[in-house]
């Protein structure tokens, strides 16, 4: 995480609205220090966790409510991750060891994220959890690879467990589909620069920027969208629901 990244604008966005919350990240990925920009901007206190450890993730919600001194209202999963992608492995080839490492981090931790809340009923009734996303869930993009699987089972979790934890406690579960977005993480998949011009090309409203899908997250968070759950909700100016656009033909030298 860096302040490219949409976790980081969250976080920013959601102090700006006067929101007190403690930060996590990888134990390794903590080495790197930049975490810590964010900490000391939001007056947020870190507690490293491996997304992955139910061990840690226990650890994370437990020392969480200490710190905050009380239940949790909102919680932000913003984790992906593909070696497949990452070492340029094609779909078709893919890994199946790197494939489950995926899996488990970019799907599976956030099942074992909500479950541990769970048990430890460590969210407040009408608390709201957001997890990150893309449309290669739903539309094939070769360059995604198998993310485009991992974010699909992401997808599902959401609902699936929107369900329970809803009727249980109230709580909210949604995902939030971002334009393709000028990130660390986005801007390492071959293509992205072309493929960003697309997208943008096509979005009546342009690509949403990080800060944009921050702002919508805090919306998420609060009591606003209350009766909102269990949603893969688009935030790409337009383009999921739009076939072609002018610009588009114009540039493939399509004219009326």
């Amino acid at each position: 995480m860096d302040a490219n990244s949409i976790a980081w604008k969250v976080a920013e966005k959601a102090y700006e609205e006067g929101a007190t919350f403690v930060l996590t990240n990888a134990p390794i990925a903590m080495r790197m220090g930049e975490i810590n920009k964010l900490a000391e901007k939001t007056k947020s206190e870190i507690i490293p966790a491996d997304a992955t450890n139910v061990d840690e993730l226990t650890n994370l919600f437990t020392k969480s409510q200490e710190v905050l001194g009380g239940k949790i209202d909102f919680v932000l999963h913003s984790i992906g991750m593909s070696v497949n992608i990452r070492k340029k492995i094609p779909y078709t080839e893919s890994n199946y060891d790197y494939f489950m490492k995926g899996i488990d981090v970019s799907a599976m931790s956030f099942h074992k994220m909500l479950a541990v809340a769970r048990k430890l009923d460590a969210i407040n009734e009408w608390g709201s959890v957001v997890a990150l996303t893309y449309m290669a869930a739903q539309r094939t993009y070769p360059f995604y690879t198998d993310m485009a699987d991992i974010k699909a089972m992401l997808e599902s979790i959401a609902r699936s467990f929107g369900y329970h934890y809803g009727v249980e406690k109230k709580v909210r579960i949604n995902t939030v589909s971002q334009s393709p977005t000028k990130t660390t993480a986005g801007t390492g998949i071959k293509g992205f620069g072309d493929f960003f011009d697309y997208a943008n090309s096509i979005a009546p409203l342009g690509n949403a920027t990080a800060e944009d899908c921050a702002n919508y997250c805090v919306t998420l968070f609060s009591d606003l969208t209350r009766m909102v759950t269990m949603q893969n909700l688009f935030h790409d100016g337009g383009y999921s629901t739009t076939g072609v656009s002018n610009e588009v033909m114009q540039k493939l030298g399509v004219t009326e």
